[in-house]
């Protein structure tokens, strides 16, 4: 389990990370209006973090836009050092997440079911 410090990390360098990533590449062709950090989990000793992104839509690019994002890390972090002071900057590994993707995924199944209200039923 994290730490109260590390837990307080992992959300200034998601803020900062994802503030990085639209200023850096919104005038390139990257479409940086379709992806989200999810998550930032660094390592205790600050020298690693793993960065989830989701990415809406563009479902045969995923793999190629995290490896732009993956290939343009150093970027990212140069920045990310002159806007946050922490002990070291964390080297950054950016991986896709499809948690939002699968919620959307359940949420429509259970909307698809024909499930009475408790209202409806005549035992209610």
């Amino acid at each position: 389990m994290a730490s109260g410090r590390i837990i307080r990390v992992n959300e200034l360098l998601k803020r900062e990370i994802a503030a990085d990533i639209l200023r850096l590449f919104s005038n390139s062709r990257f479409d940086t209006g379709s992806i989200t950090v999810t998550r930032v989990e660094t390592a205790p000793d600050l020298r690693d973090a793993n960065v989830s992104i989701s990415i809406f839509g563009h479902e045969e690019e995923r793999t190629e836009m995290i490896r732009f994002l993956n290939h343009h890390r150093k970027e990212v972090q140069a920045r990310l050092s002159k806007n946050v002071k922490i002990k070291y900057t964390p080297r950054l590994h950016f991986k896709h997440d499809s948690s939002l993707e699968d919620g959307d995924r359940v949420l429509g199944i259970l909307e698809s079911l024909d499930i009475p209200d408790e209202e409806d039923t005549p035992d209610a």
